[in-house]
């Protein structure tokens, strides 16, 4: 379960701390308050693509950290995931943290698990067992035929899964043997032509010792090297005398020592130089411990000449055979490879042509059973999400609806031999027709819904993410929805974005989400001070400064009354910022109000009053 979740400089957010509840949460707001701002985040700390966007403006890195609850007694799937990854076992939690540092047309980030740098394709490879973020817009993704596979396979039990892979495992082997066969023939035709000049290369190549890659570029490292070994060292003592031992005269270490007792006797009379003090401190350190590895490496440095001709002599040859055939070193090598894998099919006692076509063919038998029995266990999967998957939409006010799942030939792929297709009939009389070409949009976000909440009885994962998954419907549909939502969070955590009254009533916790123009004053942007600032310092000031603007909004009140100060006026900067908002009863009812009608008048409160007495009383049923 999604706990916690703290972004610092994210798009529009400056400084957010969120804390989430068991069940269903809701996020309301004004379109384009910045919801989906939240969502970019979760996604972003569980390795999602990072762009420089994310980098608030005027701030050089992005921080955002999710802490995850785990169950007490583990949960085998993060468990293993954890010794794949030689991770520690975390306890109750797991804190993802991940970084974004704004470059020169590209954006830098780092990934952390409870304190511990990883890979992204491990954060996201974690992702997939702790959350599943689920948008209206991928109601678009129900048309294609993979992914109606992929979903159908998802529902299936481990054998479904174990016969997948295995049609993929006899897919490569029947593929390799065709490619086998093919390469074979095409060889044959060639056979006498081609057999004395790979036989030449072959020798000529294989002479040459070709297995690194990279020979000729660490040759070059090493020619040079050698080449100036004389000056390597004269220089690396020229440097060790100028950073820390000087016959002649003081070494920069030496004077950044009186400098560092300087300071120190200043300190005593002003701290304000505390900061230089460390910041000399740490370059006394650096030199010294550069001095250190210069002398180590001067004394390291060998001249050989013996070494520095046969160099010479080795890079030559290599030079002269990548001219000869055309081709760099790597390419060169690849080419010996293939010329080798040639001479062998083409020599007498490789297999023959019919050798080969017979392999294939077992191969490709081996296959087609393959492919029958998962099309059998898909079969029977199909009956089961069905079976469910109606149960789920009947309560969402199509009571009537009929589906199917479609299940055609097709010659065998790395997939299977199937092409699936989802069919749907939402009104009575209607023939089944492919679900994409008949469903609204509000028909497609429930079944879509419909489909998670039939698969969240097979799939343990603990936080679910619905993104406005309720637009384009109202009313009864709206209800529907509410309560299915809510239903799921018995189970699972939701984290759900609406802009439905009827939704966000059934919520366990809900929270407002909006924009606010802040003014920054002149002590955190003033034009000609920054001229002498840090970046670091401008950042600080820019924060304290925003977060002094969110304390409250007499405080606002009062910032806004100085722009008629001509200077503060000249010097201020507005800048948008992002809050969320825990709601209590009476701000939630208020929020339910402002969702209803657009405003809090009488009418939308009673209508609000009217939601959340329904939402108790569904609570209560169960």
């Amino acid at each position: 379960m999604l706990s916690a979740l703290k972004i610092e400089n994210f798009a529009l957010i400056d400084y957010l701390e969120l804390e989430l509840k068991p069940g269903l949460n809701v996020l309301t707001g004004e379109t384009g308050a910045g919801k989906s701002i939240i969502l970019d985040a979760i996604d972003a700390v569980l390795g999602g693509k990072a762009t420089g966007r994310w980098v608030r403006t005027g701030t050089e890195k992005a921080s955002i950290e999710a802490a995850f609850e785990i169950a007490t007694e583990g949960d085998p799937r993060i468990d293993s995931w954890l010794k794949n990854c030689n991770m520690p076992t975390p306890g109750k939690w797991l804190t993802c943290r991940r970084e974004l540092t704004a470059g020169k047309g590209a954006v830098r980030s780092r990934s952390w698990l409870n304190g511990v740098l990883i890979k992204k394709p491990q954060m996201e490879a974690l992702r997939r067992l702790l959350i599943e973020i689920t948008a209206q817009g991928q109601t678009l993704q129900l048309g294609s035929a993979d992914v109606q596979r992929d979903w159908l396979d998802g529902f299936g039990d481990t054998s479904l899964v174990k016969q997948r892979t295995q049609v993929a495992t006899d897919y490569e082997a029947a593929s390799a043997a065709k490619r086998t066969l093919d390469s074979r023939r095409r060889a044959e035709q060639q056979r006498t032509d081609q057999l004395d000049m790979f036989q030449f290369q072959s020798k000529e190549l294989g002479d040459a010792d070709l297995e690194d890659p990279d020979e000729l570029e660490t040759l070059q490292v090493e020619h040079q090297r050698l080449s100036h070994s004389v000056e390597l060292q004269q220089q690396s003592y020229q440097v060790y005398q100028i950073l820390y031992e000087n016959d002649e005269g003081e070494a920069v270490a030496d004077m950044l020592g009186q400098a560092e007792n300087t300071l120190s006797d200043m300190l005593r009379f002003d701290l304000e130089v505390e900061p230089i003090l460390e910041m000399v401190s740490d370059a006394l350190a650096q030199v010294q411990e550069a001095g250190r590895q210069i002398n180590t490496y001067g004394e390291g440095i060998e001249t050989d000449p013996e070494r520095l001709e046969a160099i010479d002599r080795r890079m030559a040859q290599l030079k002269q055979l990548c001219r000869k055939y055309n081709r760099n070193l790597p390419e060169l090598i690849e080419h010996y490879q293939s010329i080798q894998a040639s001479l062998a099919a083409l020599g007498s006692d490789g297999q023959s042509l019919a050798e080969l076509e017979a392999d294939y063919q077992h191969k490709q038998q081996i296959l087609i059973k393959s492919c029958d029995q998962l099309t059998k266990l898909r079969e029977a999967t199909a009956k089961t999400l069905e079976q469910q998957l109606v149960a789920q939409l009947k309560p969402l006010a199509m009571e009537r609806v009929k589906f199917k799942v479609g299940i055609q030939s097709q010659a065998p792929t790395a997939d299977g031999a199937d092409l699936i297709s989802f069919l749907f009939s939402p009104n009575p009389g209607e023939p089944l027709q492919p679900l994409v070409e008949i469903a609204s949009g509000g028909e497609m976000s429930r079944f879509l819904l419909a489909l998670k909440a039939c698969f969240s009885r097979v799939d343990p994962i603990g936080t679910m993410v619905f993104d406005e998954i309720d637009v384009g419907v109202s009313g009864r549909v709206a209800q529907a929805i509410a309560e299915k939502l809510y239903h799921l969070g018995r189970e699972h955590q939701i984290l759900c974005v609406t802009h439905q009254p009827l939704v966000a009533a059934m919520a366990d916790a809900h929270f407002h989400v909006g924009k606010h123009v802040v003014t920054l004053p002149s002590t955190a942007l003033d034009a000609t001070e920054g001229e002498n600032l840090t970046p670091e310092e401008i950042k600080a000031r820019t924060k304290i400064a925003t977060q002094s603007a969110q304390k409250s909004s007499k405080q606002e009140t009062a910032k806004k009354a100085q722009k008629s100060d001509k200077k503060t006026e000249k010097n201020a900067e507005e800048r948008t910022i992002i809050k969320v908002t825990p709601l209590d009863s009476q701000s939630r009812r208020d929020e339910l109000a402002q969702l209803a009608r657009g405003k809090s008048d009488s009418e939308a409160i009673a209508f609000a009053d009217a939601l959340l007495q329904q939402a108790e009383t569904i609570r209560k049923a169960g």
